[in-house]
């Protein structure tokens, strides 16, 4: 097995004003020479405070991702994941098929149903209970789908709904560019997942996500789908050190108050040997792709570390 490379990019740090989008530029270029399968940008209008103060500076990400298609040529591009109460889905159809025509047949669609209640508030955005929000999600998988394969499109869902909208150019990828659905809830997500998903992405530890992978396995086969037809990706933090001094540096300035228990299992922090032990449990698990938010993406240091001494050990296996 093969396994991919995603790098995410989940902040904005070290730059400020005009400067933010060189220094973006920068690491999306850098991402592709390095030989990362595919770039990330959060869907997210303000920060989330698992990531940096909710003041930091936030990007929107289809505007960001269209810039940074103009700006690579090999590498995929997506929102890990976009929130569908965001954007009308036949709207966001329009936007991801313009990416894929500006990329040349590079764009992903990662989706989810939303969850950060403070920016729905913030902006204005109705923060519906979370059935409804699987029910729109659910809605809005079909749609994109329609409008990415069909000329003149209907469908008539329990919130949203089309009639025969035109979408030309059309996406650049046949039969369509691929729907990555991310989430773990067991009753709707995964169903979902299993029911119109190209693939699926999780966040967790690994006996989270063996207990997910088993339970996806069996809405498939509920659904009559073979579960290998759904690439499985995961995304976590990581950060590698060229020695133990460091790793403590880097501990210092990235982690001053050390990693809380309950996460450190998600995060993977260390030199590169660690590092690849920990990815190896990952991939044993059968997942195909490994995405990484990296706390020093902006210094590069990890990223390249990670491509010249983890990724070469990875694939030998």
């Amino acid at each position: 097995m093969t396994v991919k490379f995603g790098l995410q990019q989940p902040a904005f740090r070290e730059r400020s004003g005009h400067a933010i989008w060189q220094n973006t530029e920068r690491i999306a270029v850098e991402a592709e020479r390095l030989g990362f399968d595919s770039y990330w940008l959060m869907d997210h209008f303000m920060q989330i405070p698992q990531v940096d103060p909710v003041e930091s500076p936030m990007m929107e990400s289809y505007m960001t991702m269209a810039a940074v298609a103009a700006r690579t040529s090999r590498i995929r591009l997506g929102a890990m994941v976009t929130g569908t109460p965001y954007r009308n889905p036949a709207m966001l159809a329009k936007m991801g098929a313009t990416i894929d025509v500006i990329s040349n047949g590079r764009f992903i669609l990662g989706i989810g149903a939303g969850w950060y209640k403070q920016e729905f508030e913030a902006y204005g955005f109705v923060f519906p209970p979370v059935g409804e929000r699987m029910a729109r999600l659910e809605d809005a998988v079909q749609i994109i789908h329609k409008m990415w394969t069909e000329k003149k499109p209907s469908y008539e869902g329990r919130f949203y709904s089309i009639t025969e909208p035109i979408c030309e150019p059309p996406p650049v990828q046949n039969p369509r560019p691929p729907i990555m659905v991310g989430g773990g809830g067991e009753q709707r997500t995964l169903q979902i997942v299993a029911r119109y998903a190209d693939a699926w992405n999780i966040i967790g530890t690994p006996e989270l996500i063996k207990r997910k992978m088993e339970v996806l396995e069996r809405h498939c086969e509920k659904e009559g789908r073979d579960p290998a037809t759904i690439e499985k990706t995961r995304l976590g933090s990581i950060i590698v050190a060229r020695n133990e001094a460091d790793l403590t540096a880097k501990m210092e300035r990235y982690y001053p108050d050390g990693i809380a228990e309950e996460r450190r299992r998600d995060h993977i922090v260390g030199t590169a040997d660690y590092c690849i032990e920990r990815c190896a449990e990952l991939i044993d698990l059968g997942l195909d792709t490994l995405m990484f938010n990296f706390p020093d993406a902006h210094t590069l240091e990890s990223p390249q570390l990670f491509m010249e001494e983890v990724a070469p050990a990875l694939q030998k296996r």
